[in-house]
Parts: structure tokens; C-alpha cells; sequence
């Protein structure tokens, strides 16, 4: 039987809402659940009462007649208003292409998902699969109140769950892989010949460096330009940052430290860009010049860790990093991106009982 309830909630600018719930369970477990948010408690009512009604006497399916999960995946992909990274935009394009795509919204159920997640299993880690899947729970959550398409998310709600107790799904390992100092002059050296190589003039060399002293990702180097560099405090804007709570306009003024500034400046002006590259271009470079030096287990979203982890080494405070790596959470900062090499920790003892004897 359909229900709904009214939550009062306070926005951040202290304004009030009333956020309508409407759902269906069975066994005390949602099978259906939509939500909507009104500036007045009537019209949640009215809204909540009328729906109530609509799926008492035609179900709660009937805006999916004819979409698939395909279709809505292709319309959620081309949305302007929607930022997708490459990561997502490959996850979402296998299922799209996968036994899951052709099915309609409505027969997508929890054995569905757990018969693809099985087969899928075969050829991924339950870390990767666990990613996709997250993606796709996006896609389902934003269906109605952006497109005005129903979809049942609590079946892959449900899904997940079984999913992560048979451990065919499960969070991605913690990485604390970084390079070692013979190991980044190798990549330099190697990058700078593909350059000296290149016919298009694409300096590797310094985006890879330039990596490794910004904190930045690949996708945001390639994206700054001349007009977001300021020369007298020796920053740049970055733009539509990476944040799980706010897709676009999360714009951060970054401190460009030491060498991320002088490779900043050697730039040619060749563009508007100041690395006038495609993001794939310079991954594909890293990944030929790894391979090629044989290299293990090292990605280049890898060289962002040692950046945040120099910065730490350096006695900058979390506070301090996250100005330049740009993470709002400072627990994800503090244990993911800090991965301290022990050399640096006698470096700096060293250093400290030199500065001890001098002071004596």
C-alpha cells in the first residue's frame, strides 16, 4: 500500500522546505520511493496525497512504458547540465551495452541486477564492479527529478546489498603506491625523449611534472588557462573542481609552490590553454613510458599522492594541502592522499639534530 510522509528541513541559507516521501513497501523493505521538496507544507500534501492516489490505482511503473535503461543512460550522457568524467562515462557505456541496456525501467529488478553483476564479476575486480554499479545508481536517482521518468533504484539498492554479503561487489582498495626517486627521473626522462620525438611538440615531460608539484588531476591541468593564472600571488583558478556535492561552478583559486610555478612560466603561448592537451594524450604518453621501463603498478592519478604526500613531508598542515589538492573532506585527504616515505622521515631527523648541535 502507497503512503507518504512530510519531512520539515532547514536549507543552508536557513530557509524552510517540506520534502514529500511517497513510497511502497513490502515486507518492511521499499520496493518504490520518490521524493519532492516544496516551499509550502499544502502543497507537499497535495502533491504526496495526489500521488498516493496515482499509484494506489495505476502503480507506480506507469511513467517507464518504452525506456530502456539504454535510453535513459544516453539521455542522463548527453545532458549538458550533467559533468561526467571519463571513468564514469566508461562504466556507464559498458552497461549500456550490456544484457541490462535493453531491458525496460520497469523489469529492472534485484535478481536482474545480481544475474549481471555475476556474469560481469567474471571479468573485473568487485572493486571495479562496485564503481560501476554506484554509477549506475546515479543515473536511477536523478531519472524523475530530471527527467520526470520513474525508475526503481531500491532494486539495486537491494541488489548491493546482496551483492557486497557474497563479497561480488566491495569498496576500492586504499592505493598507497608512489613513485620512487629513481623511478620519477626514469618517467621524466623518458617523457622528455617522447617529446623530443613528437612531431606535435606535446611537452609530456612537463604536464607529468607539472602533475606531481600542482596536486592537480589530469582533466584540470588540461583545462586551466593564461586568463586563470595570477602572476603577482603566483596562483590559478581551477575550474569545476571535483566534488561529490557540487558538479559545476566549485571554482578554487590554487597556490602554485616552488617548481608547479617555474614550469607554469616556461610554458610557450602557443594557446589559450596553458597545456593544450587532451587529457587521454597525456595518460596514454605516461602509460607507454611506464610500460616501456617496465615499471610496476603505477598510474599517473598516482603522481597526485606524491604531490599531496611531498606537501605533507614538506610540514605543511592537512588544513594547509588541502588548499591546493582541493579536498573538502579532510579524512579522505589525511588517509588516502598522506603516504609518507620513511627516507623522508630521516632526512628530516637528520636535519632537526643539525639544527639541535648548532643551537648548542
Amino acid at each position: 500500500m502507497a503512503f507518504y510522509t512530510i519531512e520539515k528541513r532547514v536549507t543552508t541559507k536557513g530557509e524552510i522546505r517540506y520534502r514529500v516521501t511517497v513510497g511502497v513497501k513490502e515486507g518492511g523493505v521499499y520496493i518504490h520511493r520518490e521524493r519532492k521538496t516544496f516551499q509550502r507544507k499544502p502543497l507537499a500534501a497535495t502533491w504526496g496525497a495526489q500521488r498516493v492516489a496515482e499509484i494506489e490505482s495505476e502503480g507506480f511503473a506507469k511513467k517507464t512504458p518504452g525506456i530502456t535503461l539504454r535510453g535513459l543512460i544516453l539521455r542522463y550522457m548527453a545532458d549538458g547540465t550533467i559533468t561526467n568524467g571519463q571513468s564514469k562515462k566508461s562504466s556507464l557505456n559498458t552497461i549500456m551495452h550490456s544484457s541490462l541496456g535493453d531491458l525496460l525501467l520497469s523489469d529492472l529488478t534485484m535478481n536482474r541486477y545480481i544475474e549481471y553483476a555475476r556474469l560481469r564479476r567474471q571479468t573485473v575486480k568487485p572493486s571495479t564492479l562496485g564503481t560501476e554499479l554506484s554509477y549506475l545508481k546515479t543515473v536511477l536517482d536523478v531519472a524523475l527529478p530530471f527527467y520526470d521518468i520513474q525508475t526503481l533504484p531500491t532494486e539495486l539498492d537491494a541488489a548491493k546489498i546482496y551483492l557486497t554479503r557474497k563479497n561480488i561487489i566491495a569498496p576500492s582498495d586504499k592505493r598507497t603506491r608512489r613513485p620512487t626517486r629513481e623511478e620519477f627521473d626514469l618517467l621524466h626522462q623518458e617523457l622528455t625523449r617522447a617529446f623530443n620525438d613528437s612531431r606535435m611538440g606535446i611537452r609530456y615531460h612537463d604536464a607529468f611534472e607539472f602533475a606531481v608539484f600542482s596536486c592537480m588531476r589530469r582533466g584540470e591541468i588540461c583545462r586551466i588557462t593564461w586568463e586563470d593564472v595570477d602572476f603577482n600571488n603566483r596562483s590559478v583558478i581551477v575550474r569545476d573542481r571535483k566534488d561529490p556535492r557540487k558538479k559545476l561552478g566549485n571554482h578554487m583559486i590554487v597556490p602554485l609552490l616552488g617548481r608547479a610555478w617555474d614550469l607554469l612560466e616556461a610554458q610557450p603561448k602557443i594557446s589559450k590553454y596553458i597545456f593544450p592537451y587532451k587529457p587521454g594524450t597525456i595518460s596514454e604518453a605516461f602509460r607507454r613510458a611506464r610500460d616501456k621501463l617496465k615499471i610496476p603498478d603505477i598510474r599517473l592519478h598516482d603522481m597526485r599522492r606524491e604531490a599531496a604526500s611531498r606537501l605533507f613531508e614538506y610540514g605543511f598542515s592537512v588544513e594547509e594541502v588541502a588548499q591546493v589538492t582541493g579536498h573538502k573532506n579532510l579524512k579522505t585527504l589525511w588517509t588516502v592522499y598522506r603516504e609518507i616515505h620513511p627516507e623522508s622521515l630521516h632526512d628530516r631527523f637528520a636535519e632537526l639534530q643539525k639544527r639541535n648541535n648548532s643551537d648548542q
